[in-house]
């Protein structure tokens, strides 16, 4: 029996772990993959107090080490499942059962796909959906970038400093992302931006050779011969596990304020995958601190 489970070694996770540490007691962090979450494949964290600028890996690292070296103890297993009964919440995984007296849900997000033919077959064969993991293969070669978010940008920035060239192909007529990065982006020679589009057939053999993109306003079908795709159209909530349980919204993220309470008194939720109005690191680590802080105080009071 533990104190508190944390599900999700993100930067949410991670800092809950931390804080409930912090306040001695017991925590068993359970992670589907690796610990770090999303920011871990981001090059460059600029918006960050403290550190003007640090990886994505090194943040990640850090704060792991601080979560391991107070005592929290890290399992990577993903957990299908979790039950509420009155005096302890049970943590299933495939391979085992565990027991806590609350739990803390902080599982962050997954990618979201185009949906088109091939699109899975392709991961891997010029498909990716992480340009710091994958860029470095598309060096002096012609790649293009799917979406309009901040992901989306920073992605075509990195990639411009690599690849020959880069086409940026996003639905809309302007961008969701940060003005700043999009006007950089604009400043690149080898960027192309293409609005009002969407990519609407991927063209492959046993790799892929182009793409067919279609211009929204007119219906006119361009083919772009290319090396690489990232697709950058925003995250899906890692909640559906938990949907017979816990208040989702018809998104999918987990209903929460900023007491980052569920509808189940014992459950929390930090991160990415509960409803709130900013997505970033800074909110993530502090939705952390905010739900151990509350998880502490649930069990003082049982």
């Amino acid at each position: 029996m533990y104190d508190i489970i944390v599900v999700g070694a993100g930067p949410a996770g991670m800092t809950a772990a931390i804080y409930a540490r912090r306040a001695a007691r017991s925590v068993l962090v359970l992670e589907a993959v690796n610990y770090g979450g999303q920011i871990l494949n981001t090059p460059d964290i600029e918006n960050y107090p403290v550190e003007a600028h640090i990886s994505g890996y090194d943040f990640s690292t850090k704060v792991y080490e601080q979560a391991k070296d107070l005592g929290a103890e890290f399992v990577f297993e993903k957990v299908v499942e979790i039950r509420s009964e009155e005096d302890k919440k049970t943590v299933i995984t495939p391979k085992n059962t565990y027991t806590a007296k609350a739990v803390i849900l902080a599982t962050g997000s997954e990618n979201r796909k185009l949906g088109l033919d091939d699109e899975d077959r392709l991961v891997g064969r010029g498909v990716s959906y992480c340009a710091t993991c994958d860029g470095n293969f598309y060096r002096n070669k012609v790649v293009a970038v799917v979406g309009g978010g901040n992901t989306a940008l920073e992605d075509a920035l990195y990639l411009s400093d690599l690849a020959k060239q880069v086409y940026l192909i996003h639905r809309r007529d302007s961008f969701r992302g940060e003005e700043t990065n999009a006007a950089r982006l604009k400043e690149k020679e080898n960027v192309e931006i293409i609005y009002n589009a969407n990519v609407t057939k991927l063209i492959s053999e046993k790799r892929l050779k182009a793409i067919e993109v279609t211009d929204k306003l007119n219906g006119n079908v361009r083919t772009i011969e290319l090396n690489g795709l990232f697709i950058a159209v925003g995250r899906i909530p890692e909640n559906r596990n938990f949907a017979d349980l816990i208040k989702l919204d018809d998104a999918g993220y987990v209903i929460a304020g900023e007491d980052c309470h569920t509808n189940i008194d014992g459950i929390f939720v930090a991160g990415d995958n509960r409803t709130k109005m900013l997505r970033q690191l800074v909110t993530a680590t502090g939705d952390g601190a905010v739900a151990a802080t509350e998880a502490v105080k649930y069990i003082n009071n049982k």
